[in-house]
């Protein structure tokens, strides 16, 4: 079996910027508040109408650049998101549209922050079996338009922003590239972290009187979230060395999802990593969901923070829960 491996990657970034200032004028909160509990000074918000897939689109172009490709020679696409334009169909297909392509095959991926990772996983075993040669995979999210920007909404709003990430998987030689990924889920714990409605197992799926007792906005248990996402991140990052020989000092660069930076601090200290191997962004972008990784990926290509022979480790946690990682020798 051949390998799979990263030839590209890109990321799109809407160009209005959200200061924890701005924040101040909607709810009772502060600069302070925010930075000491999450990290975030700054978070990115779309233009009107702006969806997922048109993140997703202006990403995807950037990887397929630096990929050396043009947008026929995509195969497949794997579109990761919690943000979808419509309820249905997923997004992937209105990025098969306005990329031009042929008819090929779209999956959509609801993992939610781990969407990525899962997405590559795809990828990752459909190019390993010779299905496809090239598979666009992309993580990109629109949480603007689904908080609540007022005092009773301040503990999630405060987290989140839009972005889009996007990555090419193409064959390499076996023992290069994405050499494993390791999926996890624990649905017992579903309802710490949730949008509730619209949901098929209400009639109607959403109501005035769900929109009142505000059921379509985004729920979190903060502590429960922060003690199993220090518990689970280390966890799966050690799974993936241990199943490739490796130990941390392997590692060249950990590339986590882009939670909470009291979450990524946590990881690093646990792992016992060296700060400087451990990336993060999320003082500008805040929590971008399943694009965050993408995001975090294509900087730190673009600022040469990866080289060829680097072990990178990406790594998520989030709403399911559901927790993964990938090791990748670039």
């Amino acid at each position: 079996m051949r390998g799979a491996r990263i030839l590209g990657t890109g990321r799109a970034l809407p160009s209005r910027v959200v200061t924890n200032a701005e924040l101040t004028t909607m709810m009772d909160t502060s600069e302070e508040w925010i930075v000491q509990r999450t990290g975030i000074r700054e978070r990115r918000f779309v233009d009107p109408g702006t969806g997922a897939s048109d993140l997703g689109v202006q990403a995807a172009r950037a990887a397929i650049e630096r990929a050396g490709l043009v947008p026929q020679d995509i195969q497949f696409i794997v579109f990761a998101t919690l943000s979808p334009d419509l309820f249905f169909p997923g997004s992937g297909v209105f990025v098969q549209e306005k990329l031009g392509l042929d008819t090929i095959g779209a999956l959509d991926v609801r993992t939610q922050c781990t969407g990525f990772i899962y997405g590559l996983s795809v990828a990752e075993a459909y190019v390993k079996a010779g299905f496809y040669d090239h598979v666009l995979v992309i993580g990109a999210e629109v949480q603007s338009t689904g908080l609540d920007m007022s005092t009773a909404g301040r503990d999630v709003s405060v987290l989140f922003g839009d972005g889009g990430g996007a990555v090419i998987v193409g064959p390499t030689e076996p023992g290069k590239g994405i050499l494993s990924t390791h999926l996890h889920s624990e649905g017992k714990y579903a309802r710490e972290l949730m949008v509730e409605a619209p949901a098929s197992i209400e009639n109607p799926r959403i109501s005035k009187e769900m929109i009142d007792a505000r059921r379509h906005l985004g729920t979190m248990n903060g502590r429960s979230v922060f003690i199993h996402a220090t518990r689970r991140f280390p966890e799966v990052i050690r799974e993936a060395l241990a199943e490739n020989g490796m130990t941390v000092s392997d590692l060249s660069i950990v590339i986590p999802h882009q939670a909470n930076l009291r979450i990524t601090q946590a990881v690093t200290k646990a792992l016992g990593v060296p700060a400087e191997k451990v990336f993060s962004n999320i003082e500008k972008y805040g929590n971008t969901t399943a694009a965050s990784v993408p995001i975090a990926l294509d900087e730190c290509v673009e600022q040469g923070r990866i080289r060829e022979g680097d072990v990178v480790c990406l790594a998520a946690f989030g709403s399911g829960f559901t927790w993964a990682s990938s090791l990748i020798r670039w």
